[in-house]
């Protein structure tokens, strides 16, 4: 595996310290806490909660050898609930999007859920979970098997979670460790159905808990077998690829049916090339009426650097999607402002092409931060549709020491109050925590966002060192 490994050109010193990282890697960002504003986003979740906890009564009262065994077989429960809800939302199911507020706030439900079962299913182990005269789910001799295969499971699981929870390893490895989590739930669901409850399994419970567990196991081999190696999505071909520095412009054409999007959702590419075939997901940057799609992809890993130096025009490409409830315009007509910062300026774009002229007072004020004008993206159609009354824009550039802050923005409201105001933010998660925090101080309840950081997790990513490691970048 290190055949290629070369001292010189990589030491382990190195690659000691960038696996250490900085303390901004390992430690989560909290946002400032502000008053929740309740809406039909908070339904997913609260049924995720709803559907884990309704089956406490089921276990009051039920007596183990060393005292109540009450909490370990429900908190067992919860587990089992919490995870079959994390498979089913890895197939994002696009009905249920409205229900969590986007596919990027659906993902994060699948991870807090996923999580959390893990942190149930310890608890469930460490407390008295074996209740005395219970109703058997099957033969002695099946129980034990089950059990010792949920043991095992447990294992698995929290070695599995852990790759999950340390982002050193590269995206498409730790893809495949992902799609072994299923194994410790069969394990675990088999287990829950053997053992002793206080209900029968053909009851009314045991089939509340058994399709719960047939619909976690179905969601996971549609995750596993249906999406990822039958459905591969809408066929299109690399038409033209662009470099713009470290972001590469890529323009797909339909080979059958295009994909019907609206401006501002994303979609999830699969490039029919040898190494680079995992999903990645990506904003449109092209208008609905627009026969091709576009995408800017910035050099961000080892995928998209890889993808810097690829011949890529002519490849078949597969688009799965839409996805996303990303809305930069109001439902209403009031006062709009647009945030982006670097590649944040894609849902941008693909909502301003089908803007028409309006007053100066009714178009959307569109703050792009960037390190430069030089660095931007799509800069001739941004300057092209101010020129055209679409929208008002205002570059932040860094390297000008115009740089977006509460002191910028406030000088260029000139005044103005934000309640009652749009705003839509896109870009570097501590662009979108300093927007937020400056529209909460003025009186917005809620900012329209958006984010891509499907895996989570906490550390430095090491997708270009283990790259490197390996050889790999030498070797393409």
């Amino acid at each position: 595996m290190f055949e290629n490994f070369n001292p010189a050109k990589l030491s382990w010193k190195t690659v000691i310290k960038r696996a250490a990282g900085s303390p901004r890697d390992w430690v989560p960002q909290v946002s400032k806490f502000h008053v929740p504003r309740f809406n039909r986003t908070w339904v997913g979740p609260l049924l995720i909660v709803v559907t884990a906890v309704v089956g406490f009564p089921v276990f009051v009262g039920a007596q183990g050898e060393d005292g109540s065994a009450t909490f370990g077989l429900f908190i067992g429960s919860v587990s089992i609930v919490l995870m079959a809800w994390s498979f089913v939302l890895s197939l994002r199911p696009r009905a249920l999007e409205p229900l969590f507020g986007g596919l990027d706030m659906m993902y994060r439900s699948h991870r807090w859920a996923g999580t959390l079962a893990v942190v149930a299913m310890y608890l469930h182990t460490s407390v008295e979970a074996e209740i005395e005269g219970g109703i058997e789910g099957a033969s002695e001799s099946v129980a034990d098997m089950a059990e010792d295969l949920a043991g095992n499971g447990q294992t698995m699981l929290y070695i599995l979670v852990g790759i999950s929870l340390i982002r050193w390893i590269p995206y498409r490895y730790w893809r495949l460790t992902h799609k072994l989590l299923g194994v410790p739930f069969a394990f675990a669901c088999f287990h829950f159905y053997a053992t002793e409850k206080p209900y029968a399994n053909g009851s009314g419970w045991g089939w509340y808990f058994g399709t719960i567990m047939v619909l976690g196991l179905l969601a996971y081999f549609g995750r596993v077998v249906g999406y990822d190696m039958m459905i591969r999505g809408k066929r299109y071909q690399l038409a033209t690829v662009s470099r713009h520095g470290t972001t590469t412009e890529l323009c797909l054409s339909p080979k059958g049916r295009k994909l019907k999007h609206h401006p501002a959702q994303f979609a999830t590419i699969k490039l029919q090339i040898k190494d680079m075939s995992e999903p990645h997901t990506f904003t449109i940057a092209s208008a609905p009426h627009e026969p091709d799609l576009r995408f800017f992809i910035r050099d961000l890993g080892d995928w998209t650097g890889r993808l810097q130096n690829m011949d890529l025009v002519g490849s078949e490409v597969y688009v799965e999607g839409p996805f996303g409830e990303f809305a930069p315009l109001p439902k209403k007509p009031a006062p709009t402002y647009w945030i982006a910062g670097g590649v944040g300026i894609t849902p941008f774009l693909s909502m301003t092409e089908t803007l028409s002229p309006a007053e100066l007072a009714e178009r959307p004020v569109l703050l792009y931060c960037v390190r430069s004008r030089e660095d931007a993206m799509a800069t001739a159609v941004l300057e092209r549709a101010a020129a055209d009354g679409r929208i008002r824009l205002e570059w932040f550039e860094s390297s000008t020491g115009r740089r977006f802050s509460v002191e910028t923005f406030s000088e260029l409201l000139r005044g103005k109050s934000l309640v009652g105001a749009h705003i839509a933010v896109c870009g570097p998660n501590g662009l979108i925590q300093t927007v937020k925090s400056i529209a909460h101080d003025q009186g917005v309840n809620h900012v329209e966002t958006e984010s891509f950081d499907f895996r989570g997790g906490f550390g430095p990513d090491l997708s270009v060192t283990i790259e490197e490691l390996i050889g790999r970048s030498e070797e393409e």
